[in-house]
């Protein structure tokens, strides 16, 4: 249900901001607002106390936030409000995020490795995928996993390429048990 809210309302802002010509300023915005949630603990548990009437909750989204970013940005916020979703304000904004990202041909890259890559060879992952994909720049994220014993896992888009050692152990066991 969360996958379907993000998707529906993420997509609504994400085509205002494509028919506008915003989408620089509506990245912008949605990851001031995104860090600003983020960030603050109590807007958070005000926002899902479900003893606080929605109305109260509008007004206060509307003070934060009227003048600070676009109407329809808060517009977002507050139909999710009123909707019952305040749950999901996060998952809508990384739709939105990540459309405008796909937009701009910048590749979000999650790579998993068993130990910390130096900088040069996440600059040489990057380019890499740069050449085999259709994206023109790669955002990185890099996590360290010692469970892989060696090699890479790397997912991008709908993409997984998986070189670990941990598969290739579990992969060879599997045709040995055959």
């Amino acid at each position: 249900m969360a996958k379907q809210v993000s998707k529906t309302y993420g997509s609504a802002l994400f085509e205002v901001a494509m028919e506008n010509g915003s989408c620089d300023t509506t990245l912008e915005e949605v990851l001031f607002v995104k860090q600003s949630f983020l960030e603050n603990e109590e807007l958070n548990k005000f926002l899902l106390h479900p003893n606080i009437e929605k109305e109260e909750k509008v007004k206060v989204i509307e003070n934060i936030y009227s003048g600070k970013v676009s109407d329809e940005l808060t517009g977002l916020m507050t139909m999710l409000i009123m909707k019952g979703h305040q749950k999901d304000l996060i998952s809508v904004f990384d739709y939105v995020i990540d459309a405008i990202k796909e937009e701009k041909g910048i590749g979000i890259a999650y790579i998993s490795s068993a130990v910390e890559l130096k900088q040069e060879q996440k600059d040489k992952i990057e380019q890499s995928l740069i050449a085999s994909t259709k994206y023109q720049e790669i955002e990185g994220n890099y996590k360290v996993d010692p469970s892989l014993i060696g090699g890479l896992v790397i997912r991008i888009s709908d993409m997984v390429v998986d070189s670990s050692l941990r598969t290739q152990v579990e992969q060879l066991s599997k045709s040995l048990m055959q």
